[in-house]
């Protein structure tokens, strides 16, 4: 049985958080503050930990990097549906935290309907991932970038490069669980004059993939923006609005990617498959390169397996170095992918496959 330690000052999320997760098959303990987790984490020797962000005495971020120093195992933050909410969620992720969930708001009561199930599924999966000793401690972090730095960057020009069938092609990114840190390796790790455009699907609320391609474009050489509206693909990273797809579209002025409502057809959003795809309908195959990630379930697997069959490349993460190898695990047994390569490898393949 997979052992659950929720952590919340607040009794009723304790009680709601608790409630599904032993309703679920889980055994579940509860702390009230990370000075109480802290000590429940030792003694308890948790599976998994649910991780509040606000708590007194200390807060989740201290209590997360703690854990990780003293006793690493996935932790998930539950998070606030806000601004400073998805900042200090990003910052989680970066110091270890293997996924969030956004928090019920409103009536907690009637949430849970859909709450539960998903959180369950969080849970269970953060169970598999593989978890390793902090690498990235709290102080090196606020060393790294002052706190809310990222979210308000100073404006960066759009650097225009070729767009596809004009000498140049496109790098279509999809991930999951794991993704940002995972994101935030790769493509920082892109020069200025990276020649192809970048779409990336992460699967991401709304209220977070501002924040994330904002903290993002304080931290590459390329420049990176949120696609909430039609943008004319022409340089740097496009990363698509959580809770909707992205798509790629041509017209006059040359190719557009779209935000659109999210697909029924598809159960995982921004959706990676749907992304591909649609760039196959406006893209010579052997124009695009596939890169798929970290992250649970198989979107993206279908559809890059379809482009590297129509002549385009793809890159599938290693399960050495993937938080879960489950999209990135999808493409390899489907014979999907042209290179599995560990995370710090990635953006090297790219640059050789570019010609960069």
């Amino acid at each position: 049985m997979i052992k659950v330690l929720v952590v919340d000052d607040s009794a009723l999320m304790r009680r709601v958080v608790g409630g599904v997760l032993r309703d679920a098959g889980f055994e579940v303990e509860t702390a009230k503050d990370g000075m109480e987790a802290l000590e429940r984490v030792h003694a308890f020797a948790p599976d998994v930990v649910t991780l509040d962000v606000q708590m007194p005495r200390m807060d989740g971020l201290a209590c997360l990097d703690r854990i990780m120093l003293e006793r690493p195992c996935p932790v998930v933050m539950l998070s606030s549906l806000t601004t400073e909410g998805a900042e200090t969620t990003l910052d989680a992720l970066e110091l270890g935290a293997v996924d969030f969930l956004a928090k019920p708001d409103g009536a907690v009561s009637l949430s849970v309907d859909t709450f539960g199930p998903r959180l369950a599924e969080v849970v269970a999966s953060a169970a598999k991932t593989r978890v390793r000793r902090a690498h990235r401690l709290l102080e090196r972090l606020r060393e790294k970038r002052p706190p809310r730095r990222a979210a308000e960057p100073l404006p960066r020009p759009v650097v225009r490069r070729a767009a596809p069938s004009g000498g140049g092609g496109l790098v279509l990114i999809g991930v999951s669980t794991g993704g940002p840190p995972a994101l935030d390796t790769v493509l920082s790790s892109l020069p200025e004059d990276f020649p192809w455009p970048i779409l990336v699907a992460q699967h991401m609320p709304a209220t977070f993939t501002g924040s994330f391609a904002a903290r993002l474009n304080g931290l590459c050489a390329l420049p990176v923006v949120e696609v909430v509206k039609p943008t004319r693909i022409e340089g740097g990273v496009y990363i698509a609005r959580g809770d909707a797809d992205m798509i790629v579209s041509r017209r006059a002025e040359g190719l557009v990617a779209l935000p659109a409502p999210s697909s029924a057809e598809h159960r995982w959003h921004p959706s990676v498959d749907r992304l591909v795809s649609s760039a196959m309908d406006h893209v010579a195959p052997s124009e695009m390169i596939g890169v798929l990630m970290t992250g649970m379930g198989n979107d993206g697997a279908a559809a890059m397996t379809a482009l590297r069959a129509a002549g385009g490349l793809t890159i599938a993460e290693s399960e050495e170095t993937a938080v879960v190898w489950g999209m990135p695990g999808e493409l390899v047994r489907a014979g999907g992918a042209d290179h599995v390569e560990p995370l710090d490898s990635i953006s090297a393949r790219l640059m050789q496959l570019v010609g960069s």
